[in-house]
């Protein structure tokens, strides 16, 4: 089937109206099809709504729900969400239409490539299944028609209605701020190592162990870590006063993280490794006062489809460039300089370090699961066919403003939907709306 969908600005859930629907779907049942013959539900500003529309509609919403992980009902009760359903749409077109949007045919054809890209076929391809389950392509184009009225009508109404206060900011960034301190703190390890040669007998093992000991005992019972340092270590802390230095966690040895992890501040332990006894103390812990983000470094080799070259041939090409890199028999970045249609060509196809949200949301959706050296197989994006090679990956530190801007746009995503909804309602209460008993 092919699954229709909300195309709403930036990640917010597709079928956002569907909670208002459901929790208005008591208020009357679609009926089932009379002697095989189709009948009127419902109008809506003298838009009528079919029982055939509930039908065919209905799978997508359970479909929908379950994606979402929300309850799907079944039956009558799942025909009459999906008329409410329905009904919230019709409202909104027509609200559409009245304020003056309109769809251009180049928007249209842009959003049978994204559909079309999700699925990894073709356009044409993609008009074939449409026809073999039984629908007509003019019907898909009207479809991805309205779903863009739809969303170009709430790009216009909703985020003016959302509001995000300094103090939800402010609480957003200190909620951040605790969840790195459970996951990678800011923190500074006083350290004595008492080191084990490498020929060490058991004896001397032994004596050695007792010496950690003795060095522990007096780091638990307070005496100054400088001191015992001076006094006990081998390690290139000892004139340091026996201090690391205050640093991320996944800075220092996994050991001694995964040691310490649960010691509060001032409290040791010891711990052994195969240079030897390591007296580890916990002297500060506190979330990290570097916000980071991950960055991923990746390459393609872009293949755009057009004049001889169809989809299916781009795809079969790189599928043969990847399997000639993984046998060592082609250079990645030298097929890239010769054959890629892409501005990074040139540059073996190197795209530099970006962030989430950069590239279209197919190509992400293939690039963001590869392993480091990994290659993806061959995927469509609306703009061409694409083979793509993750790097590197690391965090980069972002700025206090950028954090604050990052916790203020996640808010406003989590209030949109809820927003969203609200604004949905108050359009359905302007429409005139009149249900239809099914014929005798």
């Amino acid at each position: 089937m092919v699954t229709m969908f909300f195309l709403k600005p930036r990640s917010y859930l597709a079928w956002a109206v569907m909670a208002w629907a459901l929790s208005a779907a008591a208020q009357a049942p679609a009926n089932k099809a009379v002697n095989g013959r189709d009948f009127i539900v419902a109008v809506v500003d003298a838009v009528p709504i079919t029982n055939h529309d509930v039908n065919l509609r209905a799978p997508q919403l359970r479909e929908q729900l379950k994606q979402q992980g929300r309850p799907v009902p079944e039956g009558n009760a799942l025909l009459r969400a999906t008329l409410e359903r329905l009904i919230v749409e019709k409202a909104l077109l027509q609200h559409a239409h009245d304020t003056g949007i309109t769809i251009e045919d180049e928007a249209v054809n842009q959003a049978e490539q994204r559909l079309a890209a999700q699925s990894q076929i073709s356009v044409d391809e993609l008009h074939q299944k449409t026809k073999a389950e039984g629908a007509s392509v003019e019907r898909l184009r009207q479809n991805l028609r309205d779903q863009l009225t739809l969303q170009r009508l709430s790009e216009r109404n909703v985020p003016s209605r959302i509001r995000v206060s300094d103090v939800e900011v402010d609480q957003a960034v200190r909620e951040r701020q605790s969840a790195s301190l459970s996951t990678n703190p800011d923190i500074e390890l006083g350290h004595i190592l008492i080191a084990v040669p490498e020929k060490a007998n058991d004896s001397e093992v032994a004596a050695l162990d007792a010496k950690a000991q003795i060095a522990l005992a007096r780091v638990k019972r307070g005496d100054d870590l400088a001191q015992v340092a001076h006094a006990f270590s081998d390690g290139p802390e000892r004139d340091k006063g026996g201090l690391m230095g205050l640093r991320a966690a996944n800075r220092y040895p996994t050991l001694f993280v995964e040691a310490t992890n649960n010691l509060k501040v001032g409290e040791a332990t010891l711990v052994r490794s195969g240079a030897g006894f390591h007296i580890l103390k916990l002297v500060n812990k506190r979330a990290s006062s570097v916000a980071t983000i991950t960055q991923t470094h990746a390459r393609h080799i872009l293949l755009r489809p057009g004049g001889q070259l169809s989809q299916t041939t781009a795809r079969a090409q790189l599928a043969e460039y990847k399997r000639q890199i993984e046998a060592g028999k082609a250079d990645f970045a030298s097929l890239a300089r010769e054959h890629s249609q892409d501005s990074s060509g040139p540059e073996g196809g190197d795209l530099g370090w970006v962030t989430a949200g950069m590239f279209v949301p197919e190509f992400e959706a293939v690039m963001n699961p590869l392993k480091i050296g990994q290659i993806a197989d061959p995927m469509i994006s609306r703009f061409g066919v694409h083979l793509i090679q993750v790097l590197e990956r690391r965090e980069a530190p972002i700025s206090e403003r950028e954090a604050r801007d990052m916790a203020r746009n996640s808010l406003r995503d989590k209030k949109y939907e809820e927003t969203y909804q609200l604004w949905a309602q108050e359009v359905r209460g302007r429409a005139y709306i009149e249900y239809r008993d099914a014929p005798q």
